[in-house]
Formats: C-alpha cells, sequence, structure tokens
C-alpha cells in the first residue's frame, strides 16, 4: 500500500454491538504492517475507547490474509535518520502500553501470521484465541534488526528459555505451541474463529464494567511488585471494591439466586 493509498483508507475499522468494540487493522495488503499511520489511528480509537463507558470489551484483528507482520519495514528504510527511528517505536511503545492500561480487556483475534511488532500486539492484549494454522514468530534476527520491543511483550507472557529460542533462532511456532508456551489462550480452526471470540467477549462483556477495570488494573500493578507488597495492594483493591454498588448487588445476587443488575458504580 502507497503512502497515498493509506492517506485514503480507513487505517482502523471500529464497529461496536452489545458493549464489544471490534477494532481491525486495515492494511491487508502489507498484512497490517505497523505503520506510522496505522498505530496513530489505533491509538486514536483505543484513546476514544477508554472513555467510552458504553465499551466492556475490545477484539482486536486483522484484516486479509494475517493479523499483523510487525513494523513497516518499507517506510522505517525510507528514513535513515535516528530521529524517525525514535518516532517510530515511541509511538509503537505508547500503543503497547495503551492496550495495557486500557480500562476495557483486549482479546486479540489472530490469523495467518502475527509477527514481531505482531507478536508483540498478541503478547500485550490481555487474552488471545487463534485460527489453527496461525503463525507466530520474533523473526527479526533473520534481517539484522533483533526484536527488541517486542521481546518485552512476549517475555512477559512465555517462559524464558522458549522466548529466547524464538528471538535467536527467528524462527516460526505454530498455534498449538504458541497455546502451550502460553502466548494464546486458544487455538480454533479458523472457520470456528468468530465464534469462539464472540463466546469469550460476551461472558466478559457480561460482567460489571468496573469490576473488569478494577481487576485488570490490579492485574498489572501488582504483577510488578514483590510479593508481601502485591498482598497489601491488593487488599486495599478488595476493600475499595467491596465499597462498591455493584460488589453488593453481585454478592446480594449470588445469595439470592439471581442474576446481578450490574450499574458500573
Amino acid at each position: 500500500m502507497s503512502v497515498v493509498e493509506e492517506l485514503d483508507s480507513t487505517l482502523v475499522l471500529r464497529k461496536d454491538a452489545d458493549g464489544i468494540a471490534h477494532l481491525t487493522l486495515n492494511r491487508p495488503r502489507a498484512y497490517n504492517a505497523l505503520s506510522l499511520g496505522l498505530m496513530a489511528a489505533l491509538q486514536d480509537e483505543l484513546d476514544a475507547i477508554a472513555r467510552d463507558r458504553s465499551v466492556k470489551v475490545v477484539v482486536l484483528g486483522g484484516a486479509g490474509k494475517g493479523f499483523c507482520a510487525g513494523h513497516d519495514l518499507r517506510e522505517m528504510r525510507s528514513r535513515s535518520d535516528a530521529a524517525f527511528h525514535e518516532q517510530v517505536f515511541a509511538a509503537c511503545s505508547k500503543l503497547m502500553l495503551s492496550i495495557t492500561h486500557l480500562p476495557q480487556p483486549v482479546i486479540a483475534r489472530v490469523h495467518g501470521i502475527a509477527t514481531a511488532a505482531g507478536c508483540q500486539l498478541v503478547a500485550t492484549a490481555d487474552l488471545a484465541i487463534a485460527a489453527e494454522d496461525t503463525r507466530f514468530g520474533t523473526p527479526g534476527v533473520n534481517i539484522g534488526l533483533f526484536c527488541s520491543t517486542p521481546m518485552v511483550a512476549v517475555s512477559r507472557a512465555i517462559p524464558r528459555k522458549q522466548v529466547m529460542e524464538m528471538l535467536l533462532t527467528g524462527e516460526m511456532i505454530d498455534a498449538e505451541t504458541a497455546f502451550q508456551h502460553g502466548l494464546i489462550n486458544k487455538a480454533v480452526p479458523e472457520a470456528d474463529l468468530d465464534a469462539a471470540i464472540a463466546e469469550m467477549a460476551g461472558k466478559i462483556a457480561s460482567k460489571s464494567p468496573l469490576v473488569l477495570k478494577t481487576g485488570k488494573k490490579a492485574f498489572y500493578r501488582q504483577l510488578e511488585m514483590p510479593l508481601a507488597e502485591a498482598y497489601a495492594y491488593t487488599s486495599k483493591v478488595m476493600v475499595e471494591n467491596m465499597q462498591a454498588r455493584d460488589a453488593a448487588e453481585g454478592i446480594d445476587a449470588f445469595i439470592e439466586k439471581r442474576s446481578p443488575k450490574w450499574t458500573g458504580e
């Protein structure tokens, strides 16, 4: 896709239904490579969703034959100055952090390929479901560019020895291996991918949006803490959570054997 074609395209498609926002990376001819334009468009959508109380879950997918092939190498080679490359990786890092800090859970809908920064997107998402024929990899070493930023997310998703093998050899892994490593939650036949995504997203969307926000934030914060500090922090989170209307409603509904009616408060 040329620069002119990209300017004329909607780089991220959004469709909302039943509290679920579906975001689709839309550079199919470039395997949804993360150009600066695409990253900016996705950042804008995430920023808007963070303020949108009607959205409870985000599903992130890719148009065409693959989820995401990583950074746009043609764009990166079009400029040789370090300042431009700093801009690219700063935008990418901001994007990944925005997914982690987003109040709503993010599910990656993965198919075809997820390589380099595309694999980073999968690892960064809170959950991921992939088609069985999807391939994953951090192949930067094959072209003289170690996948250093993708390594940050991938090394936090799968064990050290497995991620080092991916990084040092540049070889691809299949969806079953990605599942065994913990990179994805499940692998399903491609024909069943949308149904599997809908089932998981629907289950999550049925929960209190306040509790989802509280839990996601606490999960990532406590991971960075020593054990005793993590317990102290999450105890405070539990106390605050207990004061919420949705906690009272949820507990009362459980006791009374009825479905809860969430208010998000």
